[in-house]
């Protein structure tokens, strides 16, 4: 029942989310930004321009790197950037799977309806797996239930919606997790490193491969196929589109040229390319963005940087000891109780709640901090377990409702009858009786959802 109240409430939000990038694609003028906007190859099919009105607003900001690798190939040196599954995926969803349309559609207009499709299934997915990895890791059915409803209302949703990497990292990440958690590492390893296929900060996810099988590996390399492509290229730019040549020769861009000496991050050690472009394109280090222009980009990640930041304070203040026997051994929290706890103050959360921390600091001190809402959104279930915790625990209505689980929720209008049925529908609507905590915590949730919607599909800057 928890599992199809999880999947209802998934795919209402992934629709809504759908129209409502349109409306808003369509009310909102795009914002002339300087981004990624390679030109078009083919002439415009019969239905490119009713895909680009509906879907269009899917395909701003780094979306376009992923279209434009999955249509092109690794042309530009900056591409190297974007890891390989997503576009792999696009492309081969396109040519197959939407092949019947490609009279009507040009290759691009198929790749954009397979951004639509292929994520939301992955945004699926991934409410279910997380809902069955937080059955398995809190031990606590309500809370894993509101945990993954909070998720189909994540900060980061337009990201997951949109032609990015996160819902296909979500789904490899927590169905990997999932798999590690009932005791099956090789099929684990298989995902996770999927997952590492898909997202740089796949490799942290390493350390549960060696920490869980302790508590109770694998992990895979990626190859040098942009030192191939760069430091020993064997294609000449009279063989590159003369279109994509001159845009880069306006942007700078680098593409292979045999007859030029090879790029200097080919004579580092190791030679590094996704490094070296993070650094050269777009000045991503250690302590780069701590500037005074860049205050409203940290006050933009300031809220799931406090929640993730206070999720590691209550659970290592919960039991000091545990954490410092690195949850390993000892069952016991505060209180002394001999069976562990439920909830997300129990043993199994420790790795999960050390490993968020882990990217809370690196995304704060070593990358562009407004991208920290959909890095810790779409790789940790624990912003997600801390949240439901809170609600769960601290919520009256919620309290309420669980000790009289027969009495109906109230709809206060006959408009939101169609609205699915659960817990955090019913906060919703019954926002004025919530606490303020809770209406600051799903305020947080549904403004950060929504905002993202009008301000990403129209190339306004967002995290």
């Amino acid at each position: 029942m928890d599992v199809r109240t999880v999947v209802q409430f998934a795919a209402f939000t992934r629709v809504l989310t759908l129209f409502l990038q349109a409306v808003f694609n369509a009310l909102i003028p795009d914002h002339a930004a300087d981004a990624f906007r390679p030109p078009r190859g083919e002439e415009p099919g019969p239905l490119d321009g009713g895909v680009e009105a509906l879907l269009g607003g899917l395909a701003r900001w780094d979306a376009e790197h992923f279209l434009f690798i999955a249509e092109r190939g690794y042309l530009y040196e900056h591409n190297h950037a974007f890891f390989p599954l997503l576009p792999l995926s696009l492309r081969v969803t396109a040519a197959v799977l939407l092949r019947p349309l490609a009279g009507w559609l040009t290759l691009r207009g198929r790749l954009l309806l397979a951004v639509a499709l292929l994520n939301s299934a992955l945004f699926l997915l991934s409410a279910v797996a997380l809902y069955e990895l937080s059955r398995l890791v809190l031990g606590d059915r309500r809370l894993a239930l509101v945990s993954s409803l909070l998720f189909c209302l994540t900060p980061a949703n337009v990201f997951l919606a949109a032609g990015y990497s996160e819902s296909l990292f979500c789904a490899m990440t927590f169905v990997g997790l999932r798999l590690l958690e009932r005791g099956s590492p090789l099929r684990a390893s298989l995902l996770l490193s999927l997952a590492t296929a898909t997202r740089a900060n796949g490799l942290i996810n390493v350390g549960f491969l060696v920490y869980l099988p302790l508590r109770w590996g694998l992990s895979q390399a990626r190859g040098f196929y942009g030192y191939r492509t760069f430091c020993t290229p064997s294609v000449l730019p009279e063989q590159v589109s003369p279109a994509l040549l001159a845009l880069a020769e306006v942007k700078g861009y680098r593409v292979p040229d045999a007859s030029r000496p090879p790029p200097p991050w080919c004579s580092a050690r190791p030679p590094l390319l996704y490094s070296y472009i993070q650094d050269v394109y777009w000045d991503v280090g250690f302590l780069r963005y701590f500037q005074l222009r860049q205050i409203p980009n940290f006050l933009l990640a300031l809220p799931v940087a406090l929640l993730v930041a206070m999720a590691a304070w209550s659970y290592a203040a919960a039991s000091p000891a545990l954490c410092l026997r690195l949850g390993l051994w000892g069952e016991g929290l505060k209180g002394g109780a001999e069976k562990p706890a439920a909830g997300f103050l129990n043993p199994r959360v420790f790795v999960y709640v050390v490993h968020c921390g882990v990217l809370l600091a690196f995304g704060l001190f070593c990358m562009h901090v407004q991208v920290l809402t959909r890095f810790l959104a779409s790789s940790s279930p624990v912003l997600y377990w801390f949240s439901a915790h809170l609600l769960v625990h601290n919520e009256p209505l919620l309290q309420a409702e669980q000790q009289d689980s027969s009495s109906p929720v109230c709809l206060p209008r006959a408009a939101w009858r169609g609205l699915p049925h659960n817990p955090i529908t019913q906060l919703l609507l019954q926002w004025r009786s919530c606490s303020a905590h809770s209406r600051w915590l799903l305020g947080y949730f549904t403004s950060y959802w929504l905002l993202g919607l009008a301000l990403h599909c129209n190339f306004l800057p967002w995290t």
